[in-house]
């Protein structure tokens, strides 16, 4: 489970050391840096895939997500007493990601490039990257070590092993280093982090693909787009708690049941609700509905991940659902780490009502802050140096 998330220099996310629980929640003002915290977390998962360099070139590059103020916010600034002015850089560019848990913990530092006649001269590359165990990062706990090209991991006695071969700069030790015999921390982590589960476009539009008959095998992981969503459905009936889908369905639409009707393998989802003479297909259900149980879905997998992470999971939902779906998130809780990034007071409440570590967001001079942490409030965190 993660414990703590770092960010520097992402955007609003100056200074960020977020302490994290099994059961979390976001909320914040529009604009105080909730959906940064967000992109952040994909930017983690999307190093073990070997694509945080290729996701901050899709938004722009490092210009255009490094935090936009100045380096230091002085007293006379914050104090009103004289304007925000740009002053001389004295550290180097760096934008900082990491998080650590019980087991493990991981850091990336990205910087500006080399300058070079390259065609790929704008691409962020990888300055420095460790990997070490348990919460906080310290020389005796370091596993694998990677400055610029030049990586080292250690072996089973402990002792210091350097790779035969040069990183590139766009090449997390993640996805080249990760390897059972040589570095088996590194393989482990890097699949931790790749059954992260993250839960933003569901679509539930007039062409949304859950509306319509599907080829149909056993999916125990909603697709990201929820097209597979009458299969998943039946899987969680088959070969998942089939009692918590039915009881999900009832609390939310008392009466109700759902089925998927399979024919020569296309499934096809129909919706019993009390009154009605015949079921509802998918084409037929509001956005509401059809969100609501996409998130079923998704909540109730049979094979929960390590962390799943939803954002704004109440668009299109009546506020009569929020509690059914703060229930059903609880639900997951106990198989995943959760976290919540939503706008919907009622669903904060329900969430921190059941024990979730409710986390809320604002913004002071451009910059995200956690209300009412201080900077002894927050957890241990050491970033490696360059």
């Amino acid at each position: 489970m993660l414990t703590t998330l770092a960010v520097e220099n992402y955007r609003s996310l100056r200074h960020l050391i977020l302490p994290l629980h099994r059961l979390n929640v976001v909320i914040g003002a529009n604009g105080s840096g909730k959906s940064n915290l967000y992109r952040a977390l994909r930017l983690l998962a999307d190093s073990a895939r070997n694509g945080a360099v290729a996701a901050l070139a899709r938004e722009g590059g490092l210009p255009s997500t490094l935090w936009a103020g100045p380096e230091h916010l002085g007293r006379a600034v914050r104090e009103g007493r004289h304007p925000v002015q740009g002053t001389r850089r004295k550290g180097p560019v760096s934008l900082r990601l990491g998080f650590s848990g019980d087991e493990y913990g991981y850091a990336m530092d990205l910087g500006l490039p080399t300058p070079s006649s390259s065609a790929f001269a704008l691409d962020p590359e990888i300055k420095r990257e460790a990997v070490w165990g348990g919460p906080v990062l310290r020389s005796s706990t370091l596993l694998a070590d990677r400055s610029n090209a030049v990586a080292r991991v250690r072996d089973a006695e402990g002792a210091w092993q350097p790779m035969p071969y040069a990183l590139g700069p766009f090449d997390s030790m993640l996805s080249e280093l990760a390897d059972p015999y040589r570095a088996p921390d590194l393989l482990t982590l890097r699949e931790l982090i790749r059954s992260w589960r993250f839960y933003d476009h569901v679509r539930t539009d007039a062409h949304a693909p859950a509306r319509t008959v599907q080829v149909g095998t056993r999916t125990p992981v909603l697709g990201h787009d929820g097209a597979d969503l009458a299969a998943a459905l039946q899987t969680i009936r088959e070969i998942g708690d089939r009692d918590a889908l039915d009881k999900a369905i009832d609390h939310a639409f008392p009466g109700s049941r759902i089925e998927v009707r399979a024919q020569n393998g296309w499934f096809e989802l129909a919706f019993h609700q009390h009154g009605l003479l015949r079921p509802l297909t998918g084409a037929e259900l509001s956005d509401g509905t059809l969100r609501y149980l996409l998130w079923t879905a998704a909540l109730l997998t049979p094979r929960p991940p390590a962390l799943l992470v939803l954002n704004e999971p109440e668009t299109s939902l009546h506020p009569d659902l929020l509690a059914p779906l703060a229930d059903l998130v609880v639900t997951a809780s106990a198989h995943a780490q959760v976290l919540v990034v939503t706008h919907a007071a009622a669903l904060m409440a329900a969430l921190r009502d059941a024990g979730a570590n409710a986390i809320e967001l604002t913004k002071e001079f451009g910059q995200t802050r956690i209300v009412g942490q201080e900077p002894l409030d927050e957890p241990a965190w050491h970033w490696p140096k360059r």
